[in-house]
């Protein structure tokens, strides 16, 4: 019988440890842990890793001649077929070092884009990613051997002439502008929506936060959706948007979006800014965080810092601390967020809570009173029944006396028939 199972690519990982850069963009073993967790959502295994401890990264070969030699001996005695760094590479780095090496060179931002690709459903998603692996690629097209210069004398050589390098850069600059084109218009549409959502009082909370920390998971528990939802980093990549009514009977659209991850490469953050725009226009925000990771401080450190640079913040934010049926105890809450709640998406416990702060930091907050209408005033019942949440009902000799949850325009309106607030 012939096996036809895919062999898995085997990878080692490579980083510098500076000790003197910011810790979320410097190498460190939560980094490289995070990167091991990303080659496996990738679809291959990590076999080994290598860190060079040195005070920057060496310009053209990133780890230093040595320290690659080193590499090239253990990719060999452990099979390795590709070597992933940790940090972005500059075009000239990843073509020293894929000299040396002689293997496929992947830094963190081809990475990151590949998984991306691979999990990106809707025609907009994939516009987006598509749009970023190509920025990534332009500048990479320089210098990539003989392969890409001019040809020699001789016939059919002559004239003005185009080199392989300078084909490949008009095909990938008209392809960028025609993305952009494309993405420009699902903006003016989204645009619309929003707009008509504004028109429609329709209050949008966005669900933020790093990655794996159970967005998808929550989104699903608040609203009974179905959102794929899987232990994996980037396990949803396509904005998804679910409605829950509060007792209040206000409707709040819950808004999906990317997870959040260290060293994200600015040229996602830019191609899917129209996706993260949900969270800048968005009433207020809900940011969900792993709270039994022992990275939970640093990661809402690198979600703040991206909601800082799309300009989605200052906003009301809910702390949503989930995974706590996994932690065991109570975490330590930062005290920086408008509400703190601690949950677990998974189980449904104290999410009942969680609709609890919602319903206090959204806007249009609704008044629970009790009101006696008389007969001759049925516009304004009808009004009620229409437009507000009715709890109760009963019929006097004096009116229609209801129990209501009134907004601040209804209560204008029927203000003189309250008997109880």
């Amino acid at each position: 019988m012939e096996n036809t199972e895919t062999k898995k690519e085997r990878v080692i990982l490579a980083g510098v440890h500076t000790g003197s850069r910011d810790i979320l963009s410097d190498t460190t073993e939560e980094s490289i842990r995070e990167l091991e967790e990303l080659v496996s959502t990738a679809g291959a295994e990590t076999v080994g890793e290598v860190i060079q401890n040195r005070p920057v990264p060496e310009n053209a070969t990133y780890l230093g001649e040595g320290k690659l030699d080193e590499l090239k001996a253990a990719a060999e005695t452990l099979e390795a077929d590709t070597v992933v760094f940790d940090d972005e590479l500059s075009p000239m780095q990843t073509r020293n070092i894929s000299d040396i090496l002689g293997l496929k060179v992947i830094d963190r931002s081809m990475l990151i884009l590949d998984i991306f690709a691979m999990r990106a459903k809707s025609g907009e998603g994939k516009l987006q990613v598509e749009l970023a692996q190509l920025k990534y690629r332009l500048p990479r097209l320089r210098g990539m051997g003989i392969e890409m210069s001019r040809t020699g004398a001789g016939i059919g050589t002559r004239g003005p002439g185009e080199t392989r390098l300078e084909s490949d850069r008009r095909h990938i600059m008209r392809r960028i502008s025609a993305l952009e084109d494309e993405l420009r218009e699902l903006k003016k549409h989204r645009e619309l929506i929003r707009t008509r959502r504004k028109k429609n009082s329709v209050i949008t909370a966005a669900l933020v936060g790093y990655t794996n920390a159970g967005k998808s998971t929550l989104l699903n528990t608040l609203t009974g959706a179905s959102v794929f939802a899987e232990d994996k980093l980037f396990a949803t990549l396509d904005p998804t948007s679910r409605q829950i009514t509060l007792e209040d009977n206000r409707k709040i659209l819950l808004v999906d979006t990317v997870g959040f991850i260290r060293k994200l490469p600015h040229k996602l953050i830019e191609a899917f800014k129209s996706t993260l725009e949900e969270a800048v226009v968005a009433d207020f925000l809900l940011h969900v965080i792993d709270a039994s990771s022992p990275e939970a401080e640093n990661q809402i450190r690198v979600v703040d810092s991206v909601l800082r640079e799309i300009g989605a913040m200052p906003k009301p934010v809910i702390g949503v601390f989930n995974k706590c049926d996994v932690l065991g105890e109570e975490p330590i809450i930062s005290n920086s967020y408008d509400k703190n709640v601690c949950i677990s998406a998974k189980t449904g416990a104290n999410t009942d809570k969680l609709t609890e702060a919602i319903a206090e930091i959204a806007p249009g907050a609704k008044k629970r009173i009790r009101v006696c209408i008389p007969y001759h005033d049925g516009a304004a019942v009808n009004m009620l029944h229409e437009t507000q949440k009715v709890i109760s009902e009963e019929y006097t000799e004096n009116g229609s006396v209801m129990e209501i949850y009134a907004d601040s325009g209804a209560y204008e309106r029927i203000k003189n028939y309250v008997i109880k607030e």
